[in-house]
């Protein structure tokens, strides 16, 4: 079992965003184009992510996990959302049931 968090890797994407070079880094590089690549990137991966389950292959969904993870806190950081505030909400979110939680978010 990993001791690997989602807060290394967050720690990480932090340093980057900070003081590599994009030219060497593909965070960096992905910070730097903007959001609209972040946020296109995390999609394409996604899917990709939803294509493995539905083929139930495992191996693949779990790389595809990891690249969804990734580069959902690469578009964290580049809205200025930390791990930590999505982390409150989720806490927040588990006070009550998850049906009575997105009733109250009005979803079905």
């Amino acid at each position: 079992m990993s001791t690997f968090t989602l807060a290394d890797l967050a720690a990480i994407i932090d340093r980057r965003a900070e003081s590599a070079d994009p030219a060497s880094s593909y965070t960096a590089r992905l910070l730097a184009d903007g959001i609209e690549r972040a946020a296109r990137k995390f999609g394409e991966e996604s899917i990709e992510a939803v294509v493995a389950a539905l083929k139930q292959d495992d191996r693949a969904l779990t790389g595809e996990a990891a690249d969804v993870l990734f580069h959902l806190l690469v578009v964290l950081k580049a809205r200025n959302i930390s791990l930590g505030a999505v982390m409150a909400e989720l806490e927040s979110r588990t006070r009550r049931s998850g049906l009575q939680e997105k009733a109250a978010r009005g979803k079905a």
